[in-house]
């Protein structure tokens, strides 16, 4: 593990960091010529990139920002336009930007980086197996590069993609990053490390606030409501009686493992929580894998967060992996980006809120 901050081209650190998530080495490839982002060539789409920045100042998260379309944008704008009281069409569609565009907020900022950005406990290499992962102290971000995207908020790739494979990443050098600075980091209230953590992944203090939250399997988001919780002949007709204030792009059970429709209630708040790795509990397990407990860290099994559930075993948990938010199964609990997950737990403040999960 390493704590010390080098200062290294952006293309040698990311190649660095998807060797290590391979089992095999790749093959050397030509390095691609930069494309400005937002120009015929980059994998940047530069309206789409800048309406995931708006949606997520707005409280509807679009995962991970990289200017791409999706199922996570698509669900977003619905949940927006829903909380607008526009025509629901999940397409960016005029009055929609126009809605969007009353945040007043660039699409990128330049960043000079400092000790918040790039100064951390660093695991390289980071095994994927619990079994080798509980002899490491604390499960960290790989590099600078990994800890960079994630505060603000999207992926290795799209940092690249923003500033071009030569740019420079280490203490004092200045990067074009999405958006996402919070207009306030006055976390008072927050529980436990919850502020520490707000601050690390530029979650904005500054929030509405919710009363209870609801999943629907078949949208695939989480939904936060304030008001009083809808009652079960509401629910099936898929009203509710609060209004949508935030929404997020989650994961949810599986074939296996799948949600656990019911009515519960978010217990307790755990933040930077160890992992009691079982794995009768897991059907994927390997026949050899032994029970361990896992430190805590972001790129932990549950990632930064846990809000504990009624039912047991359960709970809403952030993730090591954003990219893959709403693309992938769960074993049973509901997983979200560990920067949406710290905003849901600022949004709902403190333990004890109710949680729907329909079909």
């Amino acid at each position: 593990m390493l704590r010390v901050c080098l200062t290294l081209p952006l293309s040698i650190v990311f190649a660095a960091g998807a060797l290590s998530a391979q089992s095999q080495p790749a093959s050397p490839a030509a390095k691609p010529a930069f494309v400005p982002p937002g120009t015929p060539g980059s994998p940047i789409h530069g309206e789409i990139f800048h309406a995931q920045v708006l949606l997520s100042a707005a409280g509807f998260s679009p995962g991970v920002i990289d200017g791409k379309k999706g199922q996570s944008l698509t669900e977003a704008l619905r949940g927006f336009q829903e909380a607008k009281g526009l025509e629901i069409t999940g397409k960016l569609d005029g009055p929609t930007r126009q809605a969007l565009l009353t945040t007043p907020r660039p699409s990128t900022v330049m960043v000079t980086l400092g000790p918040d950005d790039v100064k951390s406990t660093y695991v390289y290499p980071l095994p994927k197996d619990p079994d080798k992962q509980y002899k490491i102290p604390f499960l960290g971000y790989r590099n600078m590069l990994e800890k960079v995207a994630e505060r603000y908020h999207t992926t290795p790739a799209v940092v690249v993609a923003l500033n071009g494979p030569d740019k420079l990443i280490g203490l004092g050098q200045v990067l074009r990053l999405p958006n996402v600075i919070p207009v306030s980091r006055d976390y008072k209230g927050s529980l436990d490390k919850g502020a520490y953590l707000m601050n690390l992944l530029n979650v904005d203090a500054l929030q509405p606030r919710g009363s209870y939250i609801v999943i629907d399997k078949s949208e695939g988001v989480l939904k936060v409501y304030n008001g009083t919780a809808a009652n079960d002949d509401e629910a099936s007709e898929g009203s509710s009686s609060g209004q949508l204030v935030a929404q997020f792009p989650v994961t949810i059970g599986s074939t296996h493992d799948p949600l656990p429709i019911g009515d519960w209630k978010v217990t307790t708040f755990a933040f930077l929580p160890p992992f009691h790795y079982q794995p009768d509990l897991f059907w994927d397990a390997k026949d050899t894998s032994e029970e361990h407990r896992l430190a805590p860290g972001p790129n932990g099994p549950v990632g930064v967060a846990w809000l504990d559930l009624t039912k047991e075993h359960y709970g809403i948990h952030g993730s090591p992996e954003p990219q893959n938010i709403g693309k992938t199964e769960s074993h049973g609990c509901i997983r979200m980006t560990n920067w949406d997950v710290m905003r849901l737990a600022r949004i709902m403040m403190k333990p004890g809120f109710p949680a729907k999960f329909q079909a």
